[in-house]
């Protein structure tokens, strides 16, 4: 019997020896993993802005559509025959609406597919990175701070040397 509880003190002293190295293990997020975690933000609202645009462009300079104003006529009537008809829907501004929100659908998917393949890079930020950070901005708020500070600098140093 002496034996058994000697096992368990043991044992449980081990398992308790193995806990509090696993904690630690949340390792503290460099500036440099911060630095890329934000770059990989920054990338990814550019995108989101480059393909926002293109969005404007397909609307406003659409030739079957004719801009704007006709394609939110066409988006309120979308899906309703009799409004369709009170517009007087061609079957050429279907069609080019019908490409519009296709591209519209889209963005979202193909948002996500960017941000995964940077996040996936080991040359931009790495999974395990990723997941570091991830995890530490959402349990430190000054850390998301910090990080929707750096995002910013990098949107504000883009601007100055686009001028």
């Amino acid at each position: 019997m002496k034996k058994i509880w000697m096992f368990l003190f043991l044992f449980g002293g081990l398992s308790l020896i193995a806990f509090s190295q696993e904690a630690p293990a949340a390792e503290d997020v460099t500036d440099d993993e911060l630095k890329k975690f934000a770059n990989v933000e920054f990338m990814t609202s550019e995108f989101v802005e480059k393909k926002t645009g293109e969005l404007k462009d397909m609307i406003l300079n659409n030739e079957v559509i004719g801009g704007g104003a006709r394609y939110n006529e066409i988006k309120d009537a979308w899906g309703d025959a009799a409004k369709e008809a009170e517009i007087e829907l061609t079957e050429e501004e279907r069609a080019a609406y019908k490409a519009i929100k296709d591209f519209q659908d889209s963005l979202q998917e193909s948002v996500v597919e960017y941000k995964t393949e940077l996040i996936k890079d080991d040359e931009v930020l790495g999974v395990s990175i990723y997941n570091k950070v991830n995890g530490a901005i959402k349990e430190d708020p000054a850390m998301k701070e910090k990080l929707d500070q750096m995002v910013e600098e990098m949107k504000g140093e883009d601007e100055d040397g686009a001028v």
